[in-house]
């Protein structure tokens, strides 16, 4: 056991923030006690027995709702940890000691710079990794009861992270990326909201684009009845067909139905008058462009591997800093 101990840096760092540790895992603590509480409020109501056999939530079941609201908001709290964590490293962990002067005591202990950096960033990743997959497993204890409701789908913003391997991707780069900053601008309020403001930037800009990264899946049928794609599935654009196959704009006809006289106050003109419009440009199907939920590993793993790419070349930009300032 004692090859297991913590030794020299590594010590230190968790002896210096050991109120933090203690404060993760009181939240870890607090999550589970409020998750679990509420799945048991849930269960004192039965679900209603539908005539197919699926069982639904009764609508008194107000541990349901609490439930389902609870996860929502949790889900936005695990988007948060990846910034906590990258401010907290980049400053009281990295520029709190540059800013002080608090380094130089670790470098006369026998230490080299490069020994003392990846101490604390070892730590604050075992830390930061051990808090959130705790946090994961007691999101899942209550996302699996209320998964597909609304807001709460495969590829909604906190079930998409909190159910995938991406939330560790970020958790890294967030790392990497504050202790970067922290080198770099050795002011601890600064470099904490420089890479709250980095990382922000980096989950906006993935979150925008990373149901670009394949290709939508489409299906077409005839103009007016529903049009049917898999119940899980993202919609990402539906409208109108031509006979020749092309899209038509539908706001044309919205555009002209709006412009007609009368259409507020006699019912029903609106509609006739909006398909009069698709009759005269041919409008014959419709058509929708969706992920599958099939897309969520291949768009999770394409995500998670810029990630890492990403804390990976900021992990060696640290490093190098580092050398350059403390050779």
């Amino acid at each position: 056991m004692s090859s297991l101990a913590l030794k020299g840096p590594y010590w230190v760092t968790v002896r210096q923030y050991r109120r933090t540790l203690w404060l993760a895992a009181a939240a870890v603590a607090v999550s589970l006690t409020v998750v679990g509480g509420l799945r048991i409020w849930d269960a004192q109501t039965p679900d209603r027995l539908m005539a197919d056999g699926q069982r639904f939530p009764a609508d008194e079941n107000r541990g349901y709702e609490t439930l389902r609201l609870a996860m929502e908001y949790g889900g936005v709290y695990l988007l948060l940890l990846p910034l906590l964590v990258g401010a907290f490293v980049a400053g009281p962990l990295v520029a709190r000691e540059f800013e002080s002067g608090t380094y130089r005591l670790s470098l006369t202990q026998s230490v080299s710079p490069v020994a003392w950096l990846r101490a604390k960033l070892v730590s604050a990743t075992g830390a930061g990794l051990l808090t959130l997959l705790a946090l994961v497993a007691v999101y899942h204890v209550g996302w699996n009861r209320v998964s597909g409701s609304y807001g709460l789908s495969w590829a909604d913003r906190g079930p998409y992270e909190a159910t995938g391997v991406v939330h560790v991707a970020y958790l890294l780069a967030a790392i990497a990326v504050g202790a970067l900053l922290g080198l770099l601008v050795r002011r601890t309020l600064v470099a904490m909201a420089a890479t709250g403001v980095v990382m922000g930037l980096v989950m906006l800009v993935m979150g925008t684009f990373r149901w670009s990264f394949l290709g939508v899946e489409t299906a077409t049928g005839p103009a007016g009845p529903t049009l049917w794609t898999p119940a899980d599935a993202l919609v990402m654009d539906s409208g109108l067909l031509t006979a020749s196959g092309a899209r038509f704009d539908r706001s044309i006809c919205w555009d002209e139905a709006a412009r007609t006289p009368g259409v507020d106050a006699t019912e029903g003109l609106w509609g006739k008058v909006e398909a009069q419009c698709q009759a005269r440009h041919g409008v014959t199907g419709q058509f929708a462009d969706f992920h599958p939920a099939s897309h969520f590993w291949p768009t999770q793993l394409i995500e998670t591997g810029i990630l890492l790419a990403l804390a990976a070349l900021a992990a060696y930009a640290a490093f190098r800093v580092l050398r350059a300032r403390l050779p």
